[in-house]
């Protein structure tokens, strides 16, 4: 590791904590302690400790001019994890800066290098990484994608390679939600806006129902001009006014009502709080559909169009909903909430829909609009009371910000997390609804403000659940997985079959020997090449039990009560596969669910996150649905196993056969799921080893095309995730 000298913000630890630098601000800087630099190519190499869930490394390089953005190398990192870039030199470099993170906080520099490269070595990894990283060469081997990049650089009146090396560069760039929001708006948003159609006047009614209470005039304001800037002007404003105190209010109220008769308004002689005053808007409306605004928010001008263009696409849809963000007082917009597509196990654990809602008319009166006593989560009680009568297909979502939150002094964006009552009245919603439908669960308060954790029970008697364990020689990853298996689960009623590859390590032999003298032990013998798929199959085919758990041999639970909580979810009808959250030995986590097409295929959501971060707006703490889990720690029925035909053993018998087998469960027609409230440690494929030989990596390349072929039109349009979100980097940074 090159000798690093402190060059500005940053200073040695204390120690006290284990870590060895301490960044002062959001620009520590180290300056490498080494002569010059040859021209050429480079691979660098970084291994952080740090505070922070993420970050990201640059290395600065300067060729006779100084510092400057144009000879940047930017790296993201992962705690624990070596990461590697390649850098290209056109000229000798006099000197190198190394600036490890972007924020203040503790840190330690474990691995540094930056290695010299044979030309043909460092051709072939940037070849390799856009084959597998770049959106725009998704679908194309290698070869495909040198002759596009050629003509592509042709084109552009460019050298290839040139041309190659800067598309390179884009899989190292990762949008921050915060800091690059802005350019996102400019550079994705605004394009956008061109391919909106034309004003319309034709289509349905929609009714936006708007309660007010001592509104800020000045707020309000803004809020109904964000109405009547609508380009669809099919609309009627409904507002019901809550015996406002404030003379300011009603008389704001009157003059805009009679401006235009599209405004209706309500003046409530009573205080009644926001459901009963929302339920006075409803008294109002005559539209097909209720549109719910609140007082102090904006829409988007094409926030009606957009919902008039998706119900032409999907006439029976009952509930819309958008991305939304949060404005301030200056007009910055800020947090944008990119939102998965329909995901009722979400739901459950928050108010994940929250704005833009939109709402059939019929099916609001049908439940009797809103219920008074459930004030501050009074729209999660309407959507839980709606749960029964949605379903995928009565369900959209329209992955583009349309409303802004408001987020001035005093809120309900600033203040909500701090609202006790609502808290309370959310988990009222919850167990209502659990009540209500006769499920088997109780509610809890979730980790993160406002969420919720749903636990669901197991059924008497328990089933049993047979633990396929996976394994050759290694005795030393073994032994510790299946103690932890035995010792740490206290579900009454499993059975765990070892399944030996070949071993012949003596000490291995001598340890299934000596463990599969307790009774809920069996060994079997598969003595056929490595294939992870079918070694699987094989161990279903003898399991006794009535739910299959696929496990890892390097898997330890943390909380004995993991595999009830698994078990109670995949006793669910509807749902499939269930999944784990994992985490490395270095408590980072190692899965937090599976995000389709992500690195061409399928990556791991909030990777080498800290275990008790909350993640992307708290989903590393709550049960979801997702599209696909891992099989290092996965439950599912056995009979939906045999139904989509297990895994498959002919093209996938080493990666991707976990992703394949939760696609066939869901267009099978169940909900696959992934829960926080089973955890464990993984040391991710030690027994098996890294891909780092020719043969592994042509193997993998293989696996990764076979499931492009079959799966490529699913990839690339998660529904748990959002297209606006990165499938370069599994952070849910932007795209």
């Amino acid at each position: 590791m090159s000798r690093l000298r402190p060059a500005g913000d940053v200073k040695a630890a204390d120690g006290g904590e284990g870590y060895q630098w301490r960044s002062m601000g959001i620009d520590p800087q180290f300056q490498l302690a080494r002569g010059r630099f040859p021209a050429g190519w480079y691979m660098l190499e970084v291994q952080l400790e740090y505070e922070r869930s993420d970050g990201d490394a640059c290395l600065y390089v300067d060729s006779g001019n100084g510092y400057s953005e144009s000879e940047k190398y930017s790296l993201p990192l992962r705690a624990g994890k070596i990461s590697k870039r390649l850098v290209y030199l056109p000229k000798a470099a006099r000197a190198v800066r190394f600036d490890p993170l972007e924020s203040s906080g503790l840190f330690s520099v474990n691995h540094l290098r930056l290695v010299r490269l044979a030309s043909w070595f460092a051709r072939d990894r940037l070849l390799q990484r856009l084959t597998n990283m770049h959106i725009r060469y998704r679908e194309m081997n290698r070869g495909e994608v040198l002759a596009e990049i050629k003509r592509q650089a042709s084109d552009a009146g460019q050298e290839w390679l040139q041309f190659a090396w800067a598309r390179y560069c884009e899989t190292f760039e990762r949008r921050r939600h915060g800091r690059d929001y802005h350019e996102w708006i400019e550079e994705v948003e605004c394009s956008r806006r061109s391919t909106l159609e034309g004003s319309k006047a034709t289509g349905p009614l929609f009714s936006i129902i708007l309660p007010t209470y001592n509104s800020d005039v000045r707020l309000l304001r803004e809020c109904i001009e964000s109405v009547f800037a609508q380009s669809y002007q099919n609309w009627q404003l409904c507002i019901a006014d809550d015996a406002s105190p404030n003379a300011d209010v009603k008389q704001f109220l009157r003059e805009t009502a009679d401006k235009d008769a599209r405004v209706k308004v309500t003046f409530r002689e009573e205080n009644g709080h926001i459901s009963a005053a929302s339920n006075s808007a409803l008294s109002l409306a005559d539209g097909d559909y209720l549109v719910f605004l609140d007082h102090d928010d904006a829409l988007v001008p094409s926030a009606l169009a957009r919902v008039h263009e998706a119900l032409v696409r999907n006439p029976d849809a009952r509930l819309i909903y958008s991305d939304e963000d949060k404005i301030n007082e200056r007009g910055e917009r800020f947090d944008p909430h990119f939102k998965p597509a329909w995901n009722p196990d979400l739901l459950l654990s928050q108010n994940y829909i929250c704005h833009l809602m939109v709402l059939k008319a019929g099916l609001v009166r049908q439940i009797a609009g809103f219920r008074e006593g459930l004030e501050g989560s009074q729209d999660h009680d309407l959507l839980l009371r709606c749960l029964p009568h949605l379903s995928r297909n009565t369900v959209v979502h329209i992955p583009e910000v349309l409303y802004h939150w408001c987020a001035a002094e005093g809120s309900t964006a600033l203040t909500g997390a701090n609202k006790g009552y609502a808290m309370k009245a959310g988990l009222r919603a919850v167990a209502d609804y659990l009540e209500w439908e006769q499920l088997p669960a109780r509610v809890e308060p979730g980790v993160a403000p406002n969420t919720y954790s749903v636990r669901w029970s197991v059924p008497e008697p328990a089933p049993l659940v047979s633990l396929l364990v996976p394994t050759r020689d290694r005795v030393e990853i073994l032994k510790p997985c299946v103690d932890a298996l035995l010792s740490r689960t206290d579900y009454p009623n499993f059975e765990l079959l070892i399944l030996d590859n070949q071993s012949s390590c003596p000490k291995t032999l001598a340890y299934l020997e000596q463990v599969s003298e307790d009774p809920r032990v069996s060994v079997h013998r598969w003595d056929h090449p490595f294939n992870y798929s079918a070694i699987n199959n094989f161990g279903a085919r003898l399991a006794k039990g009535e739910i299959l758990g696929l496990i890892n041999n390097d898997i330890e639970p943390i909380n004995e009560d993991w595999l009830r909580e698994m078990v109670g979810q995949a006793c669910r009808p509807e749902i499939g596969c269930v999944g784990a959250k994992l985490y490395y030995p270095n408590d980072t986590v190692q899965h937090g669910g599976v995000i389709l097409g992500i690195g061409g295929v399928a990556g791991h959501a909030h990777k080498y996150f800290h275990r008790h971060d909350y993640g992307y707006f708290s989903r590393l703490h709550l049960v979801q649905n997702l599209s696909a889990v891992t099989a290092a720690c996965l439950l599912v029925r056995k009979s939906i196993f045999e139904q989509v035909g297990g895994l498959d053993e002919e093209n996938l018998a080493v990666a991707f056969n976990d992703v394949d087998l939760c696609l066939k469960v869901r267009e099978a027609g169940y909900r696959n799921l992934w829960t926080p409230n089973a955890e464990l440690y993984h040391h991710e494929s030690v027994s098996r080893g890294a891909d780092d030989t020719q043969a592994k990596r042509r193997r993998a390349q293989r696996e990764a095309e076979y499931m492009r072929r079959r799966w490529g039109h699913v990839l690339d349009s998660d529904p748990a995730y959002n297209p606006n979100l990165t499938l370069i980097h599994e952070d849910f940074s932007l795209a």
